[in-house]
Order: C-alpha cells, then structure tokens, then sequence
C-alpha cells in the first residue's frame, strides 16, 4: 500500500516522466527492487494507483462487484437507479480522475502509458456496455433509444474530460457533478 501511495503522490506532484521507479521506492521506504518486483514497471504501477483510486481500496474485488455499484444494479427503479449512479460517481471521480488525466497526458510521449489509456479507456466502456445493456434488458431505456447509443451517451457523461471541464475547470463540485450526471442520463435514457 505504501508504494502505490507514494506512486499516486509523486505522479500527481511531478507528473507521470518524472517520477522515476527508484524515486517511488525512496518515497515509500523499500528498495527499488521491491517496487520492480510487486509492479514490473512504471506503466503497470500507473495502472495499480488508478485501480486504487477508484475502488478506494487495495482489496482484490473488481469495482463491477462492489457494494456501491451493487444498490444500483439492484435498484429497481431506473430513475433511482440512474441517481444512485450519480453519487456513486460523486464519491469515486475525485479519486481516479486525477490519475485518467494523469495517463491520458502520459500517453502522448509514452508507449507504456499509451497502452494503460488504451486499457483504463476499454474497461471503462465495458463497464458502460454492462450498464446500458442491463438497463435495456430491464425495459427501462426510452424508446428509440439502443444499447449502443445508451452506451456512447454514458460514454460521454461519465468521461474524465467533461469531469475536466466541470469540476476543475468550472469549479463544480463532485456532487454537483454527480447530480447533473444522473439528470443527464435520465433525460436521455429514460422515458
């Protein structure tokens, strides 16, 4: 736990080229092996804090099968559920969105982060897929709209850039954001 601390920290103090595998190891009192050892190398440990940041945790239970995201599966209502969602979102953007970002701008110059963008961005819409399909299955989507679309509108709410641009650019809160996430989602998904 005290690498990927420290990781986080020097990441988003220094950014992502200039925290070095050996810095990480200083930061967190072990030797450098100990990092290369638990991690592999830097893109890994990148995406080790991001995994973090957004389970909140270092347990191994993926976030799909988190308590949280379990209320809103089990919600039945769509409009409850649409708004647990947004508190959920709420809680945990302020955590890995910070470390998207991170990789996002990563990604630009280097191979290895460029590879956990890619991933960070796969498992995002997977998750995104899961949400929109079960809300079809459920009959909640308004009519006209498809799953994919259900899907690429979630997509787009729920991405780091538009968390970029409301909450640290605009200045609204994390449950602002939430909040209008979930009215979003409703007015386009719901009937």
């Amino acid at each position: 736990w005290a690498m990927l601390e420290a990781a986080r920290r020097l990441f988003l103090d220094r950014g992502y080229a200039a925290t070095t595998m050996p810095a990480v190891a200083a930061a967190a009192g072990v030797s450098v092996q100990s990092v290369y050892k638990a991690f592999g190398n830097k893109p890994a440990l990148l995406k080790a804090v991001f995994d973090v940041a957004i389970a909140g945790d270092d347990e191994p239970v993926p976030v799909l099968q988190r308590e949280a995201l379990g209320r809103v599966r089990a919600e039945p209502d769509p409009y409850r559920k649409l708004s647990l969602y947004g508190e959920f979102v709420a809680e945990v953007t302020p955590r890995h969105v910070p470390i998207q970002l991170l990789a996002r701008a990563a990604a630009t110059a280097d191979p290895g982060a460029a590879g956990v963008w890619d991933q960070l961005r796969a498992e995002r819409l997977a998750g995104l897929t899961l949400f929109a399909r079960a809300l079809h299955q459920e009959g909640h989507l308004r009519p006209g709209v498809s799953v994919d679309e259900a899907r690429d509108l979630r997509w787009t709410y729920n991405s780091p850039e538009l968390y970029e641009l409301l909450v640290l650019q605009r200045g609204w809160t994390p449950q602002r954001y939430g909040r209008g996430l979930a009215d979003a989602l409703t007015a386009a998904l719901l009937p």
